[in-house]
């Protein structure tokens, strides 16, 4: 898999957004945040997405000129409508206006609806971390999980975001409502390898490490099993309510039409309560092993300085 330094990756990518109609701006910084979810090491959400969402503008699901409109302002809690804008577009500018409300307010809330896949969460995690805020975030998705005790996917993946600023390394927890992400899936099913644990049922209804399996039935398992189902549903209420938006049994089942999704971000400001970073480092310590976000940061200062990892027919097809 050849290596692409990040400055020719982000500019082949905006060179294919101004093709597709973007305007300068908006085409270098939908095209970084592609580059960078790459450049941290998260393969299925970045580049790899990329000709789906080319394929989703050209037939008109994503709005390449539509930005965020403010809805209802009420003090530090705000409600946008996405315009079926570019996803990670749309939750950028979300997440830095949650962060704006914190700064003033001590907390920012902001809810979206109408909007398309954000891509990568944990992006902005790492965007209100970045800004000295904890962030918490979540999408809903399309119908893609089934609720415990159903073999009938109704509820989604739902990924959240918790994000704690840290001068030593931001902790940044980006996780999907499934023990494996269906990215994830399909990254261990192009590898030819197991799962490390049990990652859903096959067509039989027994629980397998078959990542290939867990796809064709459709059945990936719940994070803490019904546990996991109860949080996805959860999350889906409050993003749809604050957003006034779409719940996931309202979204197209479909991947290439998963539009009018619901949002929110909310970001913290915790120096306006005096809240030490000195409390972060002891309890990252105290974990003694690898905390959320470490292994972000090493791979991205690897991939700095070797150059991104892309797959080969991949990078023709965005060289073209």
């Amino acid at each position: 898999m050849p290596r692409i330094p990040f400055e020719e990756l982000h500019q082949k990518l905006t060179s294919a957004l101004l093709a597709l109609g973007f305007t300068g701006q908006r085409a270098q910084a939908c095209a970084r945040l592609f580059a960078e979810t790459t450049l941290d090491g998260v393969y299925t959400h970045g580049v790899a997405r990329f000709p789906r969402f080319v394929r989703m503008v050209r037939a008109g699901h994503i709005d390449v000129h539509a930005e965020p409109e403010l809805v209802t302002p009420h003090g530090a809690l705000e409600r946008w409508d996405g315009r079926h804008g570019p996803g990670n577009l749309n939750a950028w500018q979300s997440m830095e206006r949650a962060i704006a409300l914190a700064h003033a307010h001590g907390l920012g809330a902001v809810a979206l609806a109408n909007t398309t896949h954000w891509m990568r969460g944990g992006t902005y995690g790492w965007q209100a971390a970045d800004a000295g805020c904890i962030g918490i975030c979540w999408t809903n998705t399309l119908p893609n999980l089934p609720p415990w005790g159903s073999a009938e996917p109704r509820i989604g993946n739902n990924p959240m975001v918790i994000a704690v600023p840290r001068p030593a390394g931001h902790v940044v927890l980006d996780m999907a409502m499934s023990q494996f992400s269906y990215g994830a899936l399909a990254a261990y099913r192009e590898r030819g390898e197991p799962l490390p644990v049990d990652g859903g049922f096959d067509a039989a209804g027994q629980l397998t490490r078959d990542a290939a399996a867990i796809e064709g039935s459709g059945r990936p398992l719940p994070i803490g099993y019904w546990k996991g189902s109860g949080l996805a549903v959860m999350l889906d209420l409050i993003a749809a309510m604050l957003a006034g938006g779409l719940a996931t049994h309202q979204i197209p089942p479909e991947p290439e039409r998963e539009i009018g999704i619901s949002q929110f971000f909310l970001a913290i400001d915790p120096t306006v309560l005096g809240a030490s970073g000195g409390i972060a480092d002891a309890i990252v310590a105290s974990v003694g092993t690898r905390y959320p976000g470490q292994r972000t940061l090493e791979v991205r200062t690897e991939n700095r300085k070797l150059g991104v990892p892309v797959d080969d027919g991949l990078w023709r097809e965005i060289c073209r």
